[in-house]
């Protein structure tokens, strides 16, 4: 049984940082790509970062310099530092694990967790 647990989120000010971390169990966690996504309320889910299984990581335009995502493939881990927080980050963010096997995909989903960034 496959599940990813996110934990971190939280409410912090602008300018501030959180620390997101997502707990896999279930998978091969090493051969998998790896993705932080992120929903507003009324707007589509989006992908903030992901980092493959070789470790590249692409982001999404707004958040260059600001994100980092990581991994810990030792204890089956996902990070996403984010710093310089901004009103406009504010959503639930979800981990994301993804791998295709003889050309099947398979996507797994934690349950969320909110961040909220406000004054």
């Amino acid at each position: 049984q496959v599940q990813l647990v996110e934990s971190g989120g939280g409410l912090v000010q602008p300018g501030g940082a959180l620390r997101l971390s997502c707990a896999a169990s279930g998978v091969i966690f090493s051969a998998y790509n790896m993705g932080w996504y992120r929903q507003a309320p009324e707007k589509q889910r989006e992908l903030v970062a992901d980092i493959t299984s070789g470790a590249g990581t692409n982001y999404v335009e707004s958040v260059k310099g600001r994100f980092t995502i990581s991994r810990e493939n030792a204890r089956n881990m996902v990070y996403l530092q984010m710093n310089s927080l901004k009103p406009e980050d504010t959503a639930v963010y979800y981990c994301n694990a993804r791998r295709v096997i003889l050309g099947r995909e398979y996507v797994y989903w934690g349950q969320g967790t909110q961040v909220t960034v406000s004054s």
